[in-house]
């Protein structure tokens, strides 16, 4: 499988490590020293979360207590972000989106795991990273981030539906949607990472009011159905295919989930750069030039999306 990380080539160091081994994750930081961090790390897919549950709890719970006690251990550490997922709510499928401070819960083990993630942030930030003792106790700043479902360049998880699609593809094969009117909220990447580095930049700041949990998600005309997203993505590049692969046996997934960004948008003023028919035109775009024309063009899709956040005006980009 393509590894889009080695095809960028970057001028940064990489370490791989197991983020349940606190010990050698202490060695790291204490080697890098490091004033803020992001945890991106986890067990990122339901189907996943059905085949080896244990894993899932490991990496997902145990991994952010490992995170936190490192950040703890070093004090270089001025800020941190984890991030958790939109799975993290109590979804009882709603019409409208779910606010930072709505209940935890998780029908799957990724999603419950997404939830206990959060909690064991709640933990952490009263018991260590607490507001009251900061500047006195600690001098690091915690929050959390949720984001919804992101599309892009480069991805080739496995029962994901633009990697599977992607894939199919390239094996002159049809998609299999099994879920095909299952409402998601699209969104490229760069979208919640641009919302993710201004929290960071935040945080770096001693801006305390920022440490908190924050949701990041498209507007509403990025939650649309699979097969529509599909459909879509199919116009811009006509290889792909699919067929409706219905089958009562798959485990259970969410028929829709929302989320409300206005926390995001009135108080850190963010918000997204691009629209759905963007996303997925850029997403597709990414694909084609890669299986067509052998060409990596995450680098000049980058160059367009911050050009086109500075055009809006959006408060990241300066």
């Amino acid at each position: 499988m393509p590894n889009h990380y080695s095809m960028l080539d970057l001028p940064i160091e990489s370490v791989i490590g197991d983020i349940r081994d606190i010990a050698n994750l202490t060695r790291v930081f204490d080697r890098f020293q490091p004033e803020i961090v992001f945890h991106l790390a986890a067990q990122s897919l339901v189907r996943c979360s059905y085949d080896d549950p244990v894993e899932t709890f490991k990496t997902n719970v145990m991994g952010p207590v490992n995170i936190f006690e490192a950040c703890r251990r070093t004090s270089s550490v001025r800020a941190v972000i984890n991030f958790t997922s939109d799975k993290c709510y109590e979804n009882r499928e709603w019409l409208w989106g779910y606010r930072e401070n709505d209940p935890m819960g998780g029908y799957d083990p990724y999603s419950a795991s997404k939830g206990c993630a959060e909690l064991v942030t709640s933990a952490y930030k009263n018991s260590f990273f607490n507001l009251a003792e900061y500047g006195r106790k600690h001098n690091a700043l915690l929050a959390s981030a949720r984001a919804g479902n992101v599309m892009g360049g480069g991805d080739w998880a496995k029962n994901r539906i633009i990697a599977d699609m992607m894939k199919a593809v390239s094996h002159g094969k049809k998609l299999n949607i099994r879920n095909p009117l299952a409402i998601r909220p699209w969104q490229h990447v760069l979208e919640p990472l641009s919302g993710y580095l201004l929290l960071g930049q935040k945080l770096l700041e001693v801006k305390t009011e920022f440490a908190e949990a924050w949701n990041f998600g498209p507007n509403d005309d990025g939650e649309i159905p699979i097969l529509q997203m599909v459909k879509q993505m199919r116009k811009i590049w006509n290889k792909i295919d699919y067929q409706i692969e219905q089958d009562e046996n798959n485990p259970h997934e969410a028929d829709l989930l929302k989320l409300d960004c206005s926390k995001a948008r009135m108080k850190l003023n963010w918000k997204g750069a691009w629209d759905s028919r963007t996303t997925f035109a850029k997403t597709a775009e990414w694909y084609q030039s890669y299986y067509e024309n052998q060409q990596v063009i995450t680098q000049k899709q980058l160059r367009e999306y911050v050009a086109d956040a500075d055009k809006l005006g959006l408060a990241w980009v300066n």
